[in-house]
């Protein structure tokens, strides 16, 4: 079974840049797609970023495309999410999220689709 651990959150100011790592436990880890939500308090996890189980294939939510990006480095087990351009509205609980697939090319932004998640990492934008 693969574990995630999250790690990079912290505070920054609005237009500013965060990089989010994501450590992935287990010898089969490149056979997880990935994804990143996000959660405030009193809303549901919101999808953010998907990485297929190569590294080929991104998706992203609208509200962050050509700000954030997802990559994968199946050699070290790491997901990371850079973000860049930093709004207030961005603050949130990261999490990263896996699921195992079959096919290489899939990606996944349902966080019913998931069955593996990180316990979170805080990211807040101070405007």
């Amino acid at each position: 079974q693969v574990q995630l651990v999250e790690s990079g959150g912290g505070l920054v100011q609005a237009g500013g840049s965060l990089r989010l790592s994501c450590a992935a436990s287990g010898r089969t880890a490149s056979t997880y797609s990935v994804g990143w939500f996000r959660q405030t308090p009193g809303k549901e996890r919101e999808f953010v970023a998907a990485c297929s189980r190569s590294g080929g294939f991104t998706y992203y939510a609208d509200s962050v495309k050509g700000r954030f990006t997802i990559s994968r480095d199946n050699a070290e087990n790491t997901v990371s999410l850079q973000m860049n351009s930093l709004k207030p509205e961005d603050t949130a609980a990261y999490y990263c999220a896996a699921k195992k697939s079959f096919v290489g090319s899939f990606v996944y932004s349902l966080s019913s689709e998931y069955d593996i998640w990180g316990q979170g990492a805080q990211v807040t934008v101070s405007s």
